[in-house]
């Protein structure tokens, strides 16, 4: 044979086995990850190739599933009252992919997760039915809450202290999923991505904010597991004014009128006195109020609930005077709506916080769990005790203190308020919180709730827990013990 015929016949096999070995290198070893790559439009006909699985509130699903009449995506997502629920579904949309639940249990709810049964049928390669996601989630109270926040920009968590089922998620100003389910919805996107208003943003779990005197019940927790005093009427060591220690910074209170002077711990929750919490922030250090705050969920971890909340943070390295701001959850102190719940709700709970969840089971097409979350799966907080005291307190503030506007008749409801500096020199318009939780002693049934507006177009001087967020949380509360 000719020699240069069989140098390029050497050449030209050497060619057709790397092609061979590099064919069988991405069928054996990345077809997977070719597979599941998001820009892989395979995917996405396969995920939008039947009817989605369904998210269900209550027994009745609040999503579902429309054909299309064009285009090689045969069924797109479609949702029932998509507005009231999108801070609990988030969106599933052909073109900009899925979030929150959606995106979670995606695999669950196209049918290709591999935990179902047969999830591709290897003869007819159709896949498996989709499963479903059962929420815990009570219409009621998420109605409730959804109506009561309104325009207002804000949002409300409520959780069952005794279960850690959360029966209310809700985050204004909302939207509705179905607008950019489609592919070719991309006048909505814009229109949603660029609204400064932001409803995207499920403010429940992923915007902390400096959550105000609602974080004076950590500091109060701390100084009774402490110690510092030894019950909520033991009168504090507390000057007024309260200057920040080694500075000649006065901090005064709101209500200049208010016997805030060495108060007890009582009618400091009472009156919201900055004075004795920032004493105590003081007395007792960062890094016991910081061990208090973390027990109660701060920290830099994230929380999965199973969507993921962003972390509510207790700074680090202060000096006296900025840990003295902490004492009034001020400073660098942020908080999630989700966090404040989960402060009232462990405090409602004796002491003991139960791992707060959304979704009680994921299923199959034929109801067989896939997912289970357990119920009062819970972690001691404080003792019985300091949680027995700090709920009479609360009922002070309600009864008696800055938050009257949450009272429920015939119930027993405590509460705090808060309304939390905003902007450089506190030059915008304040945050307004309450977090409180509720009793019917005739049935037994309990809440715990945490509302944060963060702006109502009301004037600056109206800003106040008791008198935009209280409210809101009287009527998230009720529709929970009815």
């Amino acid at each position: 044979m000719n020699k240069t015929i069989r140098r390029t016949s050497v050449f030209a096999l050497l060619l057709v086995l790397a092609l061979l070995g590099r064919a069988t290198w991405v069928q054996a070893y990345e077809s997977k990850a070719l597979a599941n790559d998001s820009k892989n439009r395979r995917k996405t006909i396969a995920q939008y190739a039947q009817p989605l699985g369904n998210i269900v509130v209550a027994g009745s699903p609040v999503t579902g599933s429309k054909h299309t009449e064009s285009g090689d995506l045969a069924y797109e997502r479609s949702y029932t009252d998509g507005e009231l629920y999108a801070a609990v579904t988030g969106y599933s949309s052909q073109a900009y992919g899925a979030t929150q639940l959606e995106g979670i249990y995606s695999g669950i709810l196209d049918g290709t997760d591999d935990r179902l049964k047969n999830p591709v049928d290897a003869v007819t390669r159709k896949q498996q039915a989709p499963g479903t996601v059962v929420t815990t989630i009570d219409p009621d109270v998420q109605k409730a809450a959804y109506r009561a926040l309104g325009k207002k920009k804000g949002a409300v968590v409520a959780i069952d202290p005794a279960t850690g089922r959360i029966l209310a998620m809700v985050s204004t100003p909302s939207y509705d999923p179905s607008a950019i389910a489609g592919s070719t919805d991309g006048d909505a996107w814009k229109r949603l991505t660029e609204d400064p208003d932001k409803p995207l943003v499920n403010r429940a779990l992923r915007q902390p904010l400096p959550p105000g005197s609602t974080f004076k019940l950590v500091v109060a927790a701390a100084a009774l597991e402490d110690g510092l005093y030894p019950s909520v009427d033991a009168r504090t060591q507390s000057p007024d004014p309260y200057t920040l220690p080694n500075t000649r910074t006065v901090l005064k209170n709101e209500n200049a009128s208010a016997p805030c002077e060495n108060a007890t711990i009582r009618t400091a929750l009472q009156y919201s006195c900055n004075n004795v919490f920032a004493k105590m922030a003081a007395d007792l250090g960062q890094d016991k109020v910081k061990a208090m705050a973390e027990k109660f969920g701060f920290g830099e971890d994230e929380l999965d609930v199973p969507v993921r909340a962003y972390a509510s943070v207790y700074p680090s390295g202060m000096d006296p005077a900025q840990t003295a701001l902490t004492g009034i959850g001020q400073f660098d102190v942020t908080a999630t709506p989700l966090q404040m719940a989960m402060v009232s709700a462990a405090i409602a709970n004796d002491g003991r916080l139960a791992a707060p969840h959304m979704v009680s089971e994921v299923v199959d097409s034929d109801g067989d769990a896939l997912q289970s979350f357990d119920d009062g799966d819970a972690t001691r907080i404080v003792s019985p005790s300091t949680a027995e005291q700090l709920r009479s307190a609360m009922v002070t503030v309600v009864e008696r203190g800055t938050g009257t506007n949450a009272a429920i008749a015939g119930a027993e409801v405590g509460g705090k308020t808060g309304t939390a500096q905003h902007g450089e020199n506190n030059s915008k318009t304040p945050y307004a919180w309450f977090t409180s939780y509720a009793k019917d002693p005739s049935t037994g049934k309990q809440v715990a709730v945490a509302v944060m507006i963060e702006d109502s177009g009301a004037a600056r001087s109206e800003v106040s827990g008791n008198g935009l967020a209280a409210p809101v949380a009287r009527k998230t509360m009720a529709a929970a013990l009815e």
